[in-house]
């Protein structure tokens, strides 16, 4: 019976978030205190809940001090050249925006970290898919994919809670998997490449120069009802009125085309600078101490010297202090950033609702005995596949906690009794992580999805079907190897 509820209420979660019935957060809270009582668990919620949200107060600590943190670098410019070299190579080409998405998400995950990633593509990315109008599900699918893939990095989390639960050395998992990974890295840029040239057919094409020598001047931009709006929007659709600066912020009003009055809309789309060039908040003189703090701390963080909470705790009150040393000016940045703040803490403290839930009254245990239960035992000899198989639903359903420590020794044990050794069963638990990236229980995807204004709902829509075939692609390529 748990097994049913439990794989009813993620089922119901997901339809109702996907259909936009019901909003995440609600969804987080209410569906998984409804199911608690129809297990005749109604008693134990409050104790469930608190469970939840004591195991995720760190993550939402980390998260909270880390949108802070980064948020400040990128308002001194600590990112500015990386995300220009990124920019002059995409132009205003939205095949060349997408795959360069793809390129500076991978290259950011290499700290480990989903939520700096997203924080930094965003930030860089954003102000040209909205002067372009090209679809922002885009960038964040291919983002979270890119992502997923280099989370396998021994630091990243995976690869080290799969060394832990088997009692291996997480080299002996990861090296021999950078082949198979790297198939699902290209894999991602050919993903991004494809979805480019769809965006490209869809809005047309126009280098740098063109897009600032037909930028359209601010009273010509406003079409109203009326007043030939379709032409307005046939503009905008071939990216006639994409307008970026050298360093990729859109620097020109956008346009208005309402019947009832979008103004609101694009004056917050023109509120977003991303990385203006002249923006006041620039601390060159300060560059290489923001740069010599932010290698620090990431060196800390793969050293493990504190705990994450903890080091970016201090990473924000260093960099807030010494960038802006005067109090108005820090309580300013507080601000600027408090809204990404509040979202996502809220979001991770009502997803413990949902895991405290599902966790504590037995759901996710029975979920997995169920789904082990139901491998027969001809596949045996081959269960380095069919972990790698299960992988994917598992890790997008339940937490890595819960796949790498719950799942994997019982799927292991029922290896070794085939002669298949725990080493490649740990390889191929690996390949979902693609995928995992874009579950509703990563805290990191509700910074993406927060920062570039998508629903979650059509994030799931986009992403998943792309984040199961690359990692197929990683599964394949791991048995075409000899990995698993």
């Amino acid at each position: 019976m748990l097994t049913i509820l439990g794989f009813a209420m993620i089922a119901t979660f997901l339809v109702l978030i996907m259909t936009k019935k019901m909003s995440p957060i609600a969804a987080l809270v209410l569906i998984p205190a409804l199911f608690c009582v129809a297990v005749g668990q109604g008693a134990q919620l409050g104790d469930y809940v608190i469970e939840g949200v004591g195991n995720l107060a760190p993550t939402a600590a980390m998260l909270m001090f880390a949108i802070v943190y980064f948020g400040v670098m990128i308002d001194v410019g600590l990112f500015d050249p990386i995300v220009r070299g990124i920019l002059k190579f995409c132009q205003a080409d939205p095949m060349r925006i997408v795959v360069g998405t793809a390129v500076l998400a991978a290259i950011v995950s290499l700290d480990g970290d989903g939520s700096t990633t997203f924080m930094i593509t965003v930030s860089a990315m954003y102000p040209l898919y909205k002067r372009l109008k090209m679809s922002l599900v885009v960038m964040t699918g291919v983002a979270a994919t890119a992502n997923g893939v280099m989370n396998t990095l021994p630091w990243g989390g995976p690869t080290a809670r799969a060394a832990t639960a088997l009692k291996l050395d997480a080299s002996e998992i990861f090296v021999p998997m950078i082949p198979a990974l790297a198939m699902g890295l290209l894999a991602v840029f050919v993903l991004a490449y494809v979805l480019g040239i769809r965006e490209r057919k869809r809005l047309g094409m126009l280098t740098l120069d063109e897009a600032l020598a037909r930028e359209p001047r601010p009273e010509a931009e406003t079409v109203s009802a009326g007043t030939g709006g379709t032409g307005g929007k046939d503009r905008l659709r071939k990216g006639a009125a994409a307008s970026v600066s050298a360093s990729g912020t859109g620097t020109g009003s956008g346009a208005s085309a309402s019947a009832g009055g979008t103004e609101n809309e694009d004056a917050d789309d023109d509120a977003f600078q991303g990385l203006d060039p002249n923006r006041p908040t620039l601390r060159p003189k300060l560059y290489w101490f923001n740069a010599g703090l932010t290698a620090a701390l990431l060196t800390a963080m793969i050293m493990e010297l504190l705990p994450i909470p903890v080091l970016f705790l201090l990473g924000a009150a260093l960099a807030l202090t010494v960038n802006f040393p005067h109090m108005p000016d820090q309580r300013a940045r507080i601000a600027a950033h408090a809204d990404n703040v509040l979202n996502v803490s809220g979001m991770v403290f009502a997803a413990a609702v949902f895991t405290g839930v599902l966790t504590g009254t037995g759901m996710v245990e029975h979920m997995a005995d169920w789904v082990v239960g139901t491998v027969p035992d001809a596949m045996g000899p081959h269960m380095a596949i069919v972990t790698g198989l299960l992988s994917l639903p598992l890790t997008y359903f339940m937490s890595n906690d819960g796949f790498y420590f719950g799942v994997l020794p019982v799927l292991a044990e029922a290896g070794a009794a085939h002669g298949v050794s725990p080493v490649e069963i740990a390889r191929a638990s690996l390949a979902g992580q693609a995928l995992h990236m874009s579950s509703p229980l990563v805290p990191a995807v509700y910074v993406l999805v927060g920062m570039a204004k998508v629903e979650f709902g059509d994030h799931t829509r986009f992403t998943v079907k792309w984040a199961v075939l690359t990692s197929l692609v990683v599964l394949a390529a791991g048995i075409l190897f000899g990995i698993m």
